[in-house]
């Protein structure tokens, strides 16, 4: 049964790096976008990962085109986007596919499980959040609309951690 440590991507920098550097800690996974209405998101998803960082938790930023080409630019692009004007300090890996042929395996993985509230299935749009345990399962997938500091997330998290 594979694990969230199985998969790896290049880095919005450039080089592949293994998700297996994420073994042992609490990790929301989303596939973002700088030209959505739901881009304000980033700004949660930044205050969730600087208030559980130091307890082991991460935020993996996966930006995807697949949705209305709200994510059109380059990876420089996306980067200089995220840190000027969202301050972002998780981790951002380069642009992928969520959905079709060229799904990449990590995406394929995750929407392939059953998890709550949200089920198996693709991915509808952008900022769809997975939370993966400590052992790299999947353990939630919340939708696109699901704020970041939302109850429910927030509870999972928390849950997750301790």
């Amino acid at each position: 049964m594979p694990t969230l440590y199985d998969f790896e991507q290049k880095t919005i920098e450039g080089p592949a790096q293994s998700l297996a550097e994420y073994r042992g800690q609490v990790v929301l996974v989303v596939n973002v976008a700088s030209k959505c209405g739901l881009t304000p998101q980033y700004a949660g998803l930044e205050d969730l990962y600087r208030t559980y960082k130091d307890r082991g938790f991460a935020v993996l930023g996966f930006p995807c085109n697949q949705f209305g080409g709200q994510e059109p630019g380059t990876e420089e692009e996306i980067q200089t986007f995220c840190s000027t004007r969202y301050d972002v300090s998780f981790p951002m890996f380069g642009k992928l596919d969520v959905n079709g042929a060229a799904r990449h395996p990590l995406y394929s993985w995750l929407t392939s499980e059953g998890t709550k509230p949200d089920g198996a299935g693709d991915i509808v749009w952008n900022f769809a959040k997975f939370l993966i345990d400590r052992d790299g399962k999947v353990i939630a997938r919340f939708s696109p609309t699901s704020a970041p500091t939302s109850v429910g997330i927030v509870e999972a998290i928390e849950q997750a951690i301790t």
